[in-house]
């Protein structure tokens, strides 16, 4: 007698995902709030776990640079900051300022010995130091960072 063979397919559902976005004034007043919120939903993400303190400096350093350089630090500008996370892809922070974005390859390295005392030219080294991936899109206006 011959067996009959049956074929069980197994259904794979993709990781759950999130996605939030957030539109802020550029304000420096703004950025911690901002930041305090991201971060809230960091920590509910399991995957974000022992990864909170890189995160929050880039993300802090991104808000900065986009509220000072990008918006000259005018709040009737805003600047936009989206978050999206999975398990096989991590987490990817986008800040985009309508400033006329910058040459990310021409940033002064803050190590340098003329840098050393400069005010403006480590949160890109911190940014690029912190996360996993960094990427300047829009001519510098977007940035990009993603942290497995």
């Amino acid at each position: 007698m011959a067996k009959k063979s049956s074929s069980v397919s197994e259904k794979h559902e993709a990781p759950p995902s999130t996605h939030f976005e957030v539109m802020l004034a550029a304000d420096i007043s703004t950025i911690s709030p901002v930041v305090t919120w991201v971060m809230d939903l960091v920590r509910e993400m399991e995957y974000g776990a022992g990864k909170e303190f890189q995160i929050e400096l880039a993300l802090r350093e991104a808000l900065a640079n986009a509220v000072l350089h990008g918006c000259n630090a005018d709040p009737s500008k805003r600047i936009e900051c989206s978050v999206t996370s999975d398990e096989d892809r991590g987490i990817l922070i986008v800040v985009r300022d309508p400033g006329k974005g910058f040459d990310a390859t021409k940033v002064p390295c803050p190590t340098n010995e003329q840098n050393i005392f400069s005010d403006h030219v480590r949160g890109i080294f911190l940014i690029n130091a912190l996360m996993d991936e960094v990427q300047y899109e829009l001519n510098g206006a977007e940035i990009q960072m993603r942290k497995y």
